[in-house]
């Protein structure tokens, strides 16, 4: 029988879990399997992988395929490129501690474009919010100018009738001298 490295799906509808499991491919995918090796979530963000790194990499020596969707774990991961290390040790081509040089600085690289990718998206988020913030700022300089303008407005209007007032008595009481 072939031995397949495959996701197993649990958790509730629409927010899908996964096991990472060697099984037959012949059992079910939900189904009986031979060893849990890890498991998956992709509702978080960035996405939460738990992996017995060991055991993945000694059933792929073995001889036991991934699945598509599993093989873009275990590479993501570094599973993968260590299997390749491992068997070019096997070769003879490289050494084991030129393989675990090679894998260290590996995972090294990996380390630092995480948090760069981190940063990244902490930037942007920053970014987005402050171009909110100002765009909200923009918004209420508008509203306090139109109310300033509104109550500006009426004031002027109220010194006006003020102003009138007393220009149409003035000519009032000089045309009562004029008559006597």
């Amino acid at each position: 029988m072939a031995v397949k490295i495959r996701l197993a799906r649990r958790g509730r509808k629409k927010r899908a879990m996964y096991d990472i499991v060697v099984a037959e491919s012949t059992s079910p995918r939900d189904g009986r399997f031979i060893e849990k090796i890890g498991s998956y979530n992709p509702n978080t963000d960035p996405s939460t992988v738990v992996l017995k790194s060991e055991r993945a990499l000694h059933w792929l020596l073995v001889g036991a395929q991934p699945t598509d969707t599993a093989r873009s774990v275990l590479s993501h991961e570094g599973i993968m490129y260590r299997k390749h290390l491992q068997v070019g040790v096997n070769k003879g081509a490289i050494s084991q501690e030129q393989a675990d040089e090679k894998f260290a600085t590996w995972q090294g690289d990996k380390e630092n474009r995480k948090a760069g990718a981190a940063d990244t998206k902490a930037q942007t988020k920053e970014e987005a919010r402050a171009a909110r913030l100002e765009a909200e700022k923009k918004v209420n300089e508008a509203r306090a100018e139109a109310i300033a303008k509104k109550n500006k407005v009426e004031e002027p209007v109220a010194e006006v009738a003020a102003e009138e007032a007393p220009a149409t008595e003035a000519p009032a009481a000089e045309e009562t001298p004029a008559a006597e």
